[in-house]
């Protein structure tokens, strides 16, 4: 029963799929950050799946790469598009970590959240089009690795003042086993990666993860949810970038 009610506190916070309901207390959220990466699961298994049914009815690359394109948006519902999006802003000021956090809680949403955003689809939609298709081991390394290294951040990073939900996981999670499971899945998942000649995903998001502990440590004072969703989205981009890049490649 813990399990389940372990899994549900992780796709009840980090996606729109409908899952029982617990009241989440110190027990049932001691290990979720280590199912976050099932989420990325069954993002894989979703875009796998939508890749056999563009495969079967023969439909056009444009429609193909808008499912690929959406279908994660879809399914966790835009809660790191959000965070995304406040920490484009954020970043877009120039200014130090205390008016960047106050950006963070601003609830409005700036002009440079809006460019990036636009940015980011018309950016990712080329990607998803352009990608021949993909095997789902591939599919499943991006999306679960993105998660564990997440997860992972939360009990390494050092966390911002005050309260959130970032910092509540963090805190109510049993962090030295939590590091030590996501640290292991991350090194699997690197070793999937690598065994299906993709290891440059797993490059590309070992350099956002650097690039994500300097915004935390230097830019910001400390991890939020925001940033956590800046970097799995910017991760989540720049390994698919990776992969399209891959196939022009000599090598």
């Amino acid at each position: 029963m813990i399990v389940l009610e372990t899994v549900a506190v992780a796709f009840s916070m980090f996606s729109a799929i409908p899952v029982p309901q617990f009241v989440w207390n110190a027990r049932n959220m001691k290990y979720s950050l280590c199912a976050f990466p099932l989420i990325g699961a069954v993002i894989a298994l979703a875009l796998w799946g939508w890749e056999l049914v563009c495969a079967r009815l023969a439909l056009p690359a444009v429609l193909r790469g808008a499912g690929l394109c959406l279908l994660p948006v879809l399914i966790t519902g835009g809660i790191h598009l959000d965070g995304y999006a406040d920490t484009c802003d954020a970043l877009a000021s120039h200014s130090g970590p205390d008016k960047r956090q106050e950006i963070l809680k601003d609830p409005h949403l700036g002009a440079f959240a809006v460019i990036r955003l636009c940015v980011y689809f018309i950016a990712s939609f080329a990607l998803w089009t352009a990608l021949p298709v993909q095997r789902f081991p591939v599919l499943l390394g991006l999306f679960c690795l993105s998660r564990a290294l997440s997860g992972l951040a939360l009990t390494l990073f050092p966390l911002r003042r005050g309260h959130g939900l970032a910092r509540s996981f963090a805190e109510r999670a049993e962090r030295k086993r939590v590091c030590h499971v996501l640290l292991a899945l991350s090194l699997l998942l690197v070793c999937l990666l690598l065994w299906q000649r993709a290891g440059e995903t797993a490059l590309a998001a070992a350099l956002v993860f650097l690039r994500y502990r300097r915004l935390c440590v230097r830019d910001f004072g400390g991890l939020s949810g925001d940033l956590a969703g800046w970097f799995l989205q910017t991760a989540e981009f720049w390994m698919l970038f990776a992969l399209v890049v891959r196939q022009w490649l000599p090598f």
